[in-house]
């Protein structure tokens, strides 16, 4: 298994590298993943990002995955954002576009603002760049005293998975329900504290200026409209909000076969590659007919 030091942390991560060329010369994609999630909910898109020519980087959040840092130990985005410096300099690359979904997001923004000479651009899924508003941090105040208290898991499951999952299809839960009732409740305690005790960035935005992606999904009640709106507005390389009709706050799972094919145009964009292959990307088998409305909206 691939980890790195950083800081007090041992970091988890996958690397993904393209099977015909080395990572100097393929263009690197680095995703961060969500709350409650790990670095697993980026498997459906390996293949097509593959198929693009695109190396992934994949990384394990502290308290999340495989992923080990002492116990208890508080720590923020910022971390996190050096948690994946640390990856790129382990991998030996220089340069890459980075992304994440939710607070995976908040880590790439910062990751922008430590780094700037490294982030070629930013892919921002349902995600946000300010503070818990006050509304926020009470319910999750009350929310993670339930989850670290001994209430059955049920009715927390219940009520975490459509939130932070999204979509009409609960099979697409199944995959993180299990695993969240197999947890260590209490080892989530300082992911908690970091993700209420945030600051924002939005006035930050200004000096930020790769091309940047910015995707919700429609009925995400967590990254609202307005959030988002503000971010892209923020972001001098941003070209607006991209909606994805019928997807929640996780849908980087649920609705790969929209979000691929944008992450391919961001890096196509940020890395200026001679050959494009969104087209091509656009007709592979992974792609079924059904997504292509949603892919056209979308854009």
């Amino acid at each position: 298994m691939p980890y790195v030091r950083s800081g007090s942390a041992t970091v988890h991560f996958n690397f993904d590298q393209h099977r015909n060329t080395d990572s100097g010369s393929a263009p690197t994609l680095l995703l961060a993943h969500g709350f409650f999630m790990d670095e697993s909910m980026f498997e459906p898109m390996r293949e097509p990002l593959a198929a693009a020519g695109i190396n992934l980087v994949t990384i394990d959040a502290r308290c999340h995955g495989r992923t080990q840092s002492p116990d208890g130990e508080p720590f923020s985005y910022w971390d996190l954002a050096a948690d994946g410096l640390a990856v790129l300099d382990e991998l030996g690359i220089e340069k890459a576009v980075v992304g994440g979904m939710s607070q995976g997001g908040y880590a790439a923004l910062r990751m922008a603002l430590l780094a700037p000479e490294r982030v070629q651009g930013l892919a921002l899924i349902d995600t946000e760049a300010g503070a818990c508003s006050p509304s926020e941090l009470a319910f999750y105040r009350e929310f993670f005293d339930r989850w670290t208290s001994s209430e059955p898991m049920a009715p927390l499951v219940a009520e975490l998975a459509p939130q932070i999952i999204g979509g009409t299809d609960p099979r697409l839960w199944r995959a993180w329900t299990s695993r969240w009732y197999g947890s260590d409740r209490q080892a989530i305690a300082p992911a908690a504290r970091c993700l209420m005790d945030r600051r924002s960035v939005l006035h930050r935005l200004p000096e930020i200026t790769a091309p940047a992606l910015v995707v919700r999904g429609s009925h995400d009640a967590t990254s609202t409209a307005q959030k988002s709106e503000a971010m892209a507005c923020g972001l001098s390389g941003a070209d607006g909000v991209v909606t994805i009709p019928g997807a929640g706050h996780g849908a980087a799972w649920t609705h790969p076969e929209v979000v691929v094919p944008l992450l391919i145009r961001l890096v196509e964009r940020t890395t200026a590659k001679r050959e494009s292959k969104l087209a091509q990307a656009l007709g592979a088998p992974w792609l079924s007919r059904r997504a292509l409305p949603e892919i056209q909206a979308a854009q």
